[in-house]
């Protein structure tokens, strides 16, 4: 049911209103006393929220209604009212015709693997804590829920700075691709910036450009940074958990490469970092220059912000564009991160040389299509261990092996019929070699 960012799927097939009250029902009945429920712009968002709070409040849950709100506002809230959990509805870089459900807990930590499971269980059980008519719990309105995530943006910007407005004289371009972070551009506002936003008007249609903001997918914001006097510009998706970034020049920057800066920026000797298998060398290289380390974990934001759950932990992040500062949130913010790269340019300067600064490698990628990804794999992993020593291995999530050169890693899909694989060294031919090696695991495991 849950993948590696809660539940998503397309409306009215894998996504329902009687799954909305299933998981609402779940989540009260798990022990969760005052729930807090939100939406992204979707056009399924507000009914699928209406039967989430429904099954909380059947179980006896106080609902606070938080209405349109990003994910990272309704994280944040769920601690800040003293509430046991959230329920975000989105499916947040996915297309309009898909919603789904994201669970938060006080700490702004996504429900971790034992919660999901647990969820689950009732699920699947029906396992209930139904309430009579006289127990059923009351729903409220929680106004006010994006303002207070801009003041923490910025407090937690300006806190750092000696200006008041430390972004003076920066001008940012906010696209926030009809979803719900605008509050990106009112938080660098207040912050001293001027601000130009495209694609502002929240629409769960996705009109202006697809939801996830890719490279492609963001052109006319780079083409509209390259043209006008913007420092930079900053792009989220629906439910704005996510930011990507382009130069001046309106060059998009590789999410290892802004991982990299982040990274960099807050990275202290014996601190560590987490991030995917799959992180470049670049960002390993990044923090051995600061003395600091780096800690793979499975892909998916939720994995990450588990490990930014450790103490010298200061920083997890990946590619596709969620940052987490766990001394903030630990769901990834992309307003806060938008915040948080102003305030590098504006400190540091030109972006492009930011960027320039970071010394990137090959990394390649290709696709296997096949519906034996199990058997496959299991198969590839038995062969990998036969080859290599135990400690160049992790199996955490696919197979990921470290060499001399560089690195491979092969993971099979959790949606789709396929497996990928995927080598990044220092030098491409190393880089098409190891990518090579990888292929013929798969080939050797196919044959058996």
């Amino acid at each position: 049911m849950f993948g590696t960012s809660g539940i998503r799927g397309t409306v009215g097939e894998e996504v329902t209103a009687d799954l909305a009250l299933a998981v609402g029902r779940a989540v009260a009945s798990e022990g969760a006393e005052t729930v807090v429920v939100g939406r992204d712009p979707r056009e399924s968002g507000e009914l699928l929220a209406a039967a989430a709070s429904a099954g909380a409040r059947e179980c006896g849950a106080t609902v606070l209604d938080a209405g349109m709100v990003s994910t990272p506002a309704l994280a944040r809230a769920v601690g800040r009212e003293d509430a046991d959990a959230g329920i975000m509805l989105t499916a947040s870089h996915n297309p309009a015709p898909d919603n789904g459900l994201k669970l938060w807990n006080p700490s702004g930590q996504a429900f971790d693997t034992a919660q999901q499971e647990a969820i689950e269980r009732r699920i699947g059980t029906e396992d209930y804590d139904l309430r009579a008519w006289d127990g059923i719990g009351e729903e409220r309105d929680l106004p006010g829920v994006t303002d207070r995530h801009v003041d923490a943006l910025v407090d937690a910007v300006a806190g750092t700075e000696e200006a008041e407005q430390p972004l003076a004289g920066l001008t940012v371009a906010v696209d926030v691709g009809n979803g719900a972070g605008g509050a990106t551009a009112d938080a660098l506002t207040r912050l001293g910036a001027h601000v130009y936003t495209l694609n502002a008007q929240p629409d769960g249609s996705f009109p202006s450009r697809p939801s996830e903001p890719t490279g492609d997918n963001c052109q006319a914001l780079r083409e509209f940074v390259a043209g006008t006097d913007a420092d930079l510009g900053v792009a989220h998706d629906g439910d704005a958990d996510r930011m990507r970034a382009c130069t001046e020049s309106g060059r998009f920057v590789d999410g290892n490469v802004n991982l990299a800066l982040f990274a960099g920026a807050v990275a202290r000797e014996g601190t560590r970092v987490a991030a995917p298998l799959n992180v470049s060398l670049a960002v390993e290289d990044a923090l051995e220059a600061k003395g600091a380390s780096l800690t793979r974990t499975r892909v998916g934001d939720v994995f990450v912000a588990e490990a930014a759950t450790d103490d010298d932990v200061v920083f997890g992040g990946e590619e596709s564009g969620a940052w987490i500062w766990p001394d903030e949130t630990l769901c990834p913010d992309g307003p806060l991160a938008a915040c948080r790269l102003a305030a590098l340019v504006a400190r540091e300067g030109s972006l492009d040389a930011l960027v320039d600064g970071v010394e990137t490698y090959p990394h390649l990628y290709e696709v296997l299509e096949t519906d034996r990804k199990r058997e496959l794999m299991a198969a590839v992993e038995d062969l990998v261990r036969a080859e290599f020593d135990a400690d160049r291995i992790s199996a955490i999530d696919g197979v990921h092996v470290r060499t001399d050169d560089g690195w491979f890693m092969i993971r099979a899909s959790g949606t789709e019929p396929k497996i990928r694989y995927r080598a990044e060294a220092r030098d491409e031919a190393d880089a098409r070699r190891l990518l090579e090696v990888a292929k013929g695991f798969l080939g050797d495991a196919g044959d058996r």
